[in-house]
């Protein structure tokens, strides 16, 4: 008969559920997460114990590490050789920790991320302040379990005579939980341990007076108090941290920027790197050098500038985009009672507040029970001093060891433990010095037993003691903060010259979308030649920019589309330029109608915006600063079939000029138009009639008064002056401007304002384009239909009209 397989049928999931349960417990527990009362990882806390067993410690010389990691390994921590020297080289690196709690000979790595040589080449021993984490541990103060193979016992915890987890600090990442915590000074945890003992109740900001924040190894500067005092408060805070940067004048009247301090757990070959490739890539300008000048003396990292660089804006760029300035979370996460938990500052404080009170007490009830051992055994002597030659009769009479200790019990009522004490002792002793020294001793032991018991008695001798202790600690070993504080996190700035080489191009865009920069040598080339354009297209922008300025193209399908200058395609002056859609995603029936040049987005400037459907709409420009520009940006909303025919800047101070199709023109001050945010639709601009539509929507100084040139679709163009017109309120009908004829009446196609330099341009339905100067024509009045300029029943009706885009530097000073 077969035998029968012992095998369990269990569904995939419970078993699943149960083992990672299992690995979760185990990794939080054993692995990734501090014990708040001695903020030891287990790893850490068995290294530490091997090295104090082997007495490796700072009173003695240095150990060859592999011994130690063998020792661990072989005792207490069954992993890999590479985890276990991984972390106690983490102990003696002094940029990772506040306090090193092993010092270490040979290379234990680097601040680069250089590895530490191998631990068959490096020795090492506990540090000076390491003893006082293990300080009293033989004297039963914390508990011990079997060790995994149940040979030896280890502690579960350290008796830690200072708050190595505020100190030290700790990083992890396990099942479920991470943890953060920053390092701290020294003597501001102790002194806060110290007011939280003597004020139970004190409050974060309290303890803030005296624990002013995290304390760095590297040092560098913190930013954002109300950061602290919230991970204080909650155990979870933000907080900037940003090296130590200063500027030097150098030779040839340039300057440097001087780094001697980096933020905390940067890896700073890994941060230089970064600031040469900005050089390299051109995303910064005015960097001419980086060097790394570290050396014994200590850390220096030099970025030697070009002449005239922006210094100040450079360093905020590399703030910005580098590690010299990084976020610090805090995530407060430690054991606490077996199980992991989020604690802010007090909770820590307290938690350590118990264990030293538990290790203080388990440490005077050890020291009592010695004390009082010793004054049992001392009180034998003295008696057995006095009765001296009876016991040596006895001793002598008696048949061995065994047998005078049993006499001597019986016969003069001595315990078995002052029996033992006789029988052991040496005949030297039996002086009359020595019965001096006994009575001394006896004295002493007695005093000393009275202060253990009023020790154990009162909670006040307690705390006293335990403030004692630490402030001793602080004495010894306390060192000046190395990290400064700042109250505010500064909101970094820098002018777009720090990031695009400044240079003078001439810009040109068209109604089609091509647009390009060109060198000014490229278009000086030219000779005036008209630029590379497409049949049909014409432009709706020339002019003269830097490459640090920006543009603003707007649509007939209300959006708008913000491109940096510098991020145009550089094309010469007679080819056609790249198409908008290479460069932001845009719909296929949108064309430019508008392109306007901003240097920078000043708050007194506006945008207007004029729709077919008789809406106008004005805005703060400073809303059209846009972060992302990878696509087409809603200007305004526009409603059903509406479209966009007009955009222009203005200062508040600006009047607008309306038409509409059926020749009706309406002026009013811009003023009239209320001022809305970025996608709202804006207001009635013009009454218009069932079937009527704006053609063009002007603006222009309030102080000026330029003519007026209207275009029909039948070819009729007329010049008009302003003052035959007189000035209304915004939603009003208008003045009529065309006469009304009761066969082929004159419907308008174009209205613009003109100055001398301007030509206007106009296509008909034959696909014949023509231009004019408006101020060669003589001026008419509102009710004449013009001159006309073709023959429409020849040539076609009139389809398009657009002023042609004159060579412009807006930003002349």
């Amino acid at each position: 008969m077969a035998k029968a397989e012992n095998f369990l049928d269990l569904p995939l999931e419970e078993v699943l559920g149960d083992r990672f349960g299992r690995y979760s417990k185990y990794i939080i527990q054993e692995r990734a997460l501090p014990d708040v009362r001695d903020g030891l990882k287990p790893v850490q806390r068995r290294i530490l114990y091997a090295m104090n067993e082997e007495r490796n410690t700072h009173d003695k010389s240095f150990r060859k590490a592999a011994k130690t990691v063998g020792t661990v390994i072989g005792n207490y921590h069954p992993h890999g050789d590479t985890s276990v020297y991984d972390a106690m080289v983490r102990l003696s690196q002094e940029w990772k920790v506040r306090n090193s709690l092993v010092e270490m000979h040979g290379n234990n790595g680097s601040i680069d991320g250089d590895p530490p040589a191998a631990m068959r080449y490096t020795e090492s021993r506990l540090s000076k302040i390491a003893s006082e984490m293990l300080r009293d541990i033989g004297k039963e103060t914390v508990d011990f379990v079997p060790n995994f193979d149940d040979t030896i016992m280890e502690p579960i915890v350290l008796p830690a005579k200072f708050p190595n987890l505020l100190v030290n600090g700790s990083t992890g990442i396990s099942a479920g939980y991470a943890t953060d915590i920053p390092p701290h000074n020294l003597g501001e945890v102790i002194d806060a341990v110290i007011k939280k003992i003597d004020k139970p109740s004190v409050t974060v900001d309290e303890l803030m007076q005296v624990m002013k924040g995290p304390d760095f190894p590297t040092g560098g500067i913190i930013q954002g108090v109300d950061g602290i005092r919230k991970a204080y408060e909650t155990g979870k805070g933000r907080i900037i941290i940003r090296g130590k940067a200063a500027i030097e004048e150098i030779r040839g009247n340039r300057q440097q920027i001087v780094i001697d301090e980096i933020p905390y757990d940067v890896n700073k070959a890994t941060m230089v790197k970064k600031m040469d490739e900005l050089r390299i890539d051109r995303k910064v300008e005015g960097i001419a050098e980086v060097r790394d000048e570290t050396d014994r003396t200590g850390l220096r990292v030099v970025i030697e500038l070009k002449k005239g660089a922006n210094s100040e804006g450079i360093l905020n760029y590399l703030y910005k985009n580098t590690d010299l300035q990084i976020t610090y979370n805090f995530n407060m996460v430690a054991i606490h009672d077996k199980t992991p938990d989020l604690l802010s500052l007090p909770q820590i404080l307290d938690a350590y507040i118990a264990h030293q009170k538990e290790v203080v007490t388990r440490q005077t009830v050890f020291d009592l029970n010695k004390a009082k051992d010793r004054e049992h055994i001392v009180e034998g002597l003295i008696k057995a001093i006095s009765i001296l030659d009876d016991l040596i009769t006895t001793i002598r009479a008696s048949k061995d060891k065994q047998d005078a200790k049993k006499q001597i019990i019986a016969q003069y009522d001595f315990s078995e433990q002052q029996a033992e004490a006789i029988v052991t002792l040496q005949l030297y002793r039996l002086t009359n010095t020595d019965v001096t020294q006994l009575e001394e001793e006896a004295e002493e032991l007695k005093k000393r037993i009275e202060a253990l018991e009023t020790l154990l008695s009162s909670e006040k001798q307690l705390r006293q003691h335990i403030k004692k202790d630490l402030s001793q600690i602080k004495r010894t070993f306390t060192d000046n903060r190395k990290t400064a504080i700042e109250d505010k996190i500064e909101e970094l700035t820098f002018n777009i010259e720090v990031t695009v080489a400044s240079e003078d191009v001439v810009y040109s865009a068209t109604r089609d979308g091509y647009v390009k920069r060109t060198s000014t040598r490229s278009y000086g080339a030219s000779n005036g030649e008209d630029p590379g354009i497409k049949d049909g297209d014409h432009l709706v922008g020339l002019m003269e920019l830097n490459t640090t300025d920006h543009i603003l193209l707007f649509t007939n399908k209300g959006n708008y589309i913000y491109l940096p200058v510098h991020e145009l395609p550089d094309i010469r002056w007679k080819d056609i330029g790249q198409h908008i859609s290479n460069l932001v995603s845009i719909g296929k029936d949108e064309r430019i109608i508008q392109s306007i040049p901003i240097r920078t987005f000043e708050d007194d400037q506006y945008l207007v915006f004029f729709t077919k459907n008789g809406m106008v709409k004005r805005s703060e420009l400073a809303l059209y600063k846009a972060q992302r520009y990878s696509k087409a940006l809603i200007a305004l909303n526009l409603k059903d079939d509406d479209e966009v025919i007009d955009v222009y800047q203005t200062n508040g101070h600006y009047d607008v000029f309306i038409a509409s199709d059926k020749g009706f023109g309406l002026w009013y001050h811009e003023s009239e138009i209320s001022v809305v945010g970025q996608r709202a639709a804006g207001v009635k601009a013009i009454k218009l009639k069932a079937d009527e539509y704006v053609v063009s929507g002007q603006v222009f100084d309030e102080l000026t008064e330029p003519s007026i040139v209207a275009v029909t679709h039948r070819g009729a163009v007329k010049r008009m002056k302003l003052s035959e017109f007189e000035k209304s309120g915004r939603a009003n009908r208008g003045l009529i401007m065309l006469r009304e004829l009761k066969t082929k009446a004159h419907r308008l196609r174009g209205l613009y304002t003109v100055n001398e330099h301007d030509t206007i341009y106009f296509r008909t339905s034959k696909g014949e384009t023509h231009h004019l100067f408006p101020l060669e024509l003589s001026t008419s009045d509102r009710y004449s239909n013009g001159s006309f300029v073709i023959d429409s029943d020849h040539q076609g009706d009139v389809t398009g009209v657009w002023k042609e885009a004159v060579y412009q530097t807006p930003f002349d000073d």
